[in-house]
Order: structure tokens, then sequence, then C-alpha cells
């Protein structure tokens, strides 16, 4: 039987590539409203991170045949690697400045990544497969159900909520919190505030490594797919309001959903309207929806 005229085998299959979609949305643009809440720094190397803990995992696996689960682990740890060197030799030195300047500047290493990337594998994508133990389905009546796709979902509302907790309800976030918020103050009672920038830049940016090791089965992995992600992360985290770390997992899947609905009922406007959103949000409230106005 149709639902409002669509069958409901699409309607629902519409909607799990929405929460997948929104799954990696919620990943990313949690990474990114840390980073910018946090740091004050707008990473646009993240979508080139995301990309390199797909390769991290597609290398475990030919190099060294390491399968998927040790990769959920090594491959946001190489990122985080990544992201220590980037901090400590780069983004400290402007930390104080205007943050158009850490734009520009994780631009750049945006390209050089990506660039290095293409240079060795070219732009020809290669699979990944999914596990063992997450392979085939579930026969749902109204809809099929694929076991992988289920877990990336679940797997991605648990790591963005814990995040959100680790940094709002413990001790660690609290002195997170205050080493930004004052930092003369926080040193001042023995809080490492360097150390602490550079651990928080680290984790944020593992959880675009992450989100690459969950992508790698679903997507071919090659080194435009950080490229063709990253702008509509960006948009996400404008919508949910930049720093706001609730407000990027709730816009991140919310959104996701109503791009998979759009599919459903309009899918020539699939493609814009997450930035139609954006555009009618900066007007109404240009600090977006969660976020406070400075």
């Amino acid at each position: 039987m149709d639902l409002i005229g669509i069958p409901p085998q699409a309607l629902f299959g519409q909607l799990l590539l929405g929460l997948i979609n929104g799954a990696f949305y919620a990943l990313l643009s949690l990474g990114l409203a840390v980073i910018f809440g946090m740091l004050g720094v707008i990473n646009f190397a993240h979508g080139a991170l995301y990309m390199v803990g797909a390769f991290v995992a597609l290398l475990l696996s030919q190099q060294l045949g390491l399968g998927y689960w040790p990769a959920l682990i090594l491959a946001p740890l190489a990122v985080a690697g990544i992201g220590v060197a980037l901090e400590r030799t780069m983004l400290k030195r402007i930390a104080k400045m205007d943050p158009l300047y850490g734009l520009l500047l994780t631009f750049g290493v945006a390209l050089v990544i990506e660039g290095l990337f293409r240079h060795w594998y070219g732009v020809s994508g290669q699979p990944y497969p999914v596990p063992a133990l997450l392979q085939g389905g579930t026969n749902l009546g109204f809809m099929y159900l694929p076991t992988y796709r289920a877990w990336v979902v679940v797997i991605s509302l648990i790591v963005c909520l814990g995040t959100w907790y680790a940094i709002e309800r413990t001790k660690l976030g609290s002195y997170l919190r205050a080493a930004t918020e004052k930092p003369q103050l926080a040193q001042a009672f023995g809080i490492n505030v360097p150390r602490l920038v550079t651990v928080t830049f680290a984790g944020a940016v593992a959880l675009a490594g992450f989100a690459g090791v969950l992508a790698a089965p679903m997507y071919q992995v090659n080194p435009l797919m950080g490229s063709n992600l990253i702008i509509v992360v960006f948009a996400v985290v404008v919508i949910g309001g930049m720093g706001s770390i609730l407000g990027a997992v709730l816009t991140g899947f919310g959104l996701g959903l109503v791009e998979g609905l759009t599919k459903v009922f309009y899918p020539e406007a699939a493609n814009i309207v997450i930035f139609v959103i954006m555009a009618l949000v900066l007007l109404v409230k240009p600090a977006g929806l969660f976020g406070r106005t400075a």
C-alpha cells in the first residue's frame, strides 16, 4: 500500500539514506564545531582528514592485512597524530589572529593533502570490503535494512552523544572549557592549556578519521571524497550554530532526513535544499539554530 502516493519501500529507503548521510554530517560537523567552539579555528582541512582516515583503513588492509575493526581504532589515531603535528607546527602560530587566517591555512593544507593522494592513487575509487560480521541485512516487511548501514547510524549517534557528554558533563570537559574561555586564569590554577588545546584538536580531527573508516565500505575510497562533502558539512555547522556541539549533532541528523525526504518528493532540489535552509536560517537567526550571539 502506498503512503501519500509513495511506495513505502521508496519512502523508508530514502529516509534510511538520509539518516546515513546525517550520521556523516553529524560526525564531521561535530569535529568542526569542537574545533571552532574551543579553539576559534575554521578547519577547512577536515574533509581531507576524513579522506585520510578512509585511506589509512584501506592501506592497513592492503599492506598489513588488518581488517575493519583494528582500522576503526588505528585510523582515527593516525589522523589524530596528523592533527597534533598540524596544531603544534602551524595553528598555534596563528592562535591569536583573525579566524580567516586559520581558514586560509587549513584550506591550503587540504589542497596539499588532496594533491598528494591524487598523485599517489589517482582519482578512481578503490573498494573496501564490508566486515563479515556486518554483512547481510534484515527484512522489516516494509523495507530491507542492510546491517552495515544500521551500524553506521547507531555507532555515529553513540560517538556524537558521547563526545557531547564528555565536553559538557565531565571534569575534563570543564577544564577544557575553562582553558579556552579564560586561558590565563586556567593556567594560574595549574592547567596545561597548550596541551589541552592540542588534545582537543587531535580528538576533533580523529572524529573525521573515524567517519572516514565508517564511509570506506559504503563509498569508493578516493582522494576527492572529502572535498565533495566538506562544503555541505560547513553548511550544517552554520545552520546549527558555529561552535554549538549539540547543535551540530541534531542539525546533522535532521538535515540528513530533510535531504532524504526531498529526494522522494522533489528530487531536483535534493542537492540544494541544505543551502536553501542555511540561507533562510541566516536571515532569521544569523547565529544559527543553536548558536549564541557574541
